[in-house]
């Protein structure tokens, strides 16, 4: 069951919400969230107007998995993240993230590179920037709110210097990929890496499904005026599992909706890339896990995914 929480209603009763729901299935729904539909609208078109240029005017934009830039077909399979070996996913991204260096040249090349803006398209980098400025507004809230839900300080999980991408995907329809290879996904199934995903999705017939608990795979509850939130893999060791980092994944094109193709706007929030993430004692914790650097932590997961 995934819960949607209003984040206008008493802080109170908002931070009991989360913590039931994300115990259950690692996935919230929120609403209230002060992020106006037409900015998510305009970041969707000017998405739609880079995917549609030619591919080798998207090539001069090439990049690699967690670089900035564009990110074909072929170069990324999310399955490899857990284990699950599946051919590469049906998928075009066009990625940035944190860019404001800390002036340690190894550090900055490896986690706050210089983002890229195709001049093509000219109201993208725009409409980025005023949306990303929005999500990490409201990673921070939603992570104030989860530190009050388990009785910690305020800030405990806000990050000072944060690691982030914010993901256009954009998912083909079956007649420009073709027919999907037997275990060949939109994305591939997998569990997130950092601490919040924020999403904004379309609704399809090839969209986001979630894994029970009870070991079924169902299409995730859809709201056109909500963000879709889920627990990453850092998060879910900070909080000792109490709260699940839940596997996922986008279904392939499908038959009877061959024409559909469908954009996503993802924001993977993370920490500081030299935070030590402690696993929570008991009572929050549930399991204790060995400490973590977080950019190790990410970077292993990245590179786990990407397609040479």
């Amino acid at each position: 069951m995934i819960t949607s929480i209003d984040l206008r209603d008493d802080p109170a009763t908002v931070a009991e919400q989360i913590d039931a729901t994300l115990q259950q299935s690692g996935f919230m729904l929120v609403t209230g969230h002060g992020v106006p539909a037409e900015l998510r609208a305009e970041v969707r078109k000017a998405s739609r107007g880079f995917f549609a240029l030619d591919p080798a005017v998207k090539n001069r934009y090439a990049a690699t998995v967690g670089g900035r830039g564009w990110l074909p077909t072929g170069v990324e399979a999310n399955g490899y993240a857990e284990g699950t070996e599946t051919p590469p996913d049906l998928k075009e991204t066009f990625a940035i993230g944190a860019d404001t260096p800390v002036g340690d040249p190894v550090v900055d090349d490896a986690w706050f590179l210089p983002n890229v803006w195709p001049s093509e398209v000219p109201a993208l980098r725009r409409t980025l920037l005023q949306y990303e400025t929005a999500m990490r507004t409201l990673a921070d809230r939603l992570l104030r709110a989860c530190a009050d839900a388990l009785g910690l300080e305020t800030d405990f999980f806000v990050p000072t210097h944060p690691t982030w991408t914010l993901n256009l995907n954009w998912y083909p329809s079956l007649g420009v990929v073709g027919e999907p290879e037997e275990g060949q996904y939109r994305i591939g199934p997998h569990t997130d890496f950092g601490t919040l995903t924020l999403l904004d999705r379309e609704y399809g017939s090839g969209g986001l499904q979630v894994f029970t608990a009870d070991g079924v795979w169902v299409d995730a509850p859809y709201d056109p005026d909500a963000f879709t939130i889920n627990v990453g893999d850092l998060l879910a060791r900070w909080t000792g599992d109490r709260w699940l980092s839940a596997r996922h994944r986008v279904l392939p094109p499908q038959a009877d909706a061959p024409d559909e193709d469908l954009v996503s706007l993802v924001y993977f929030y993370e920490a500081n890339h030299d935070t030590v993430v402690h696993t929570l004692e008991p009572p929050i914790g549930r399991t204790a896990h060995p400490p973590v650097v977080s950019g190790d932590f990410i970077r292993e997961r990245l590179d786990a995914i990407t397609i040479n």
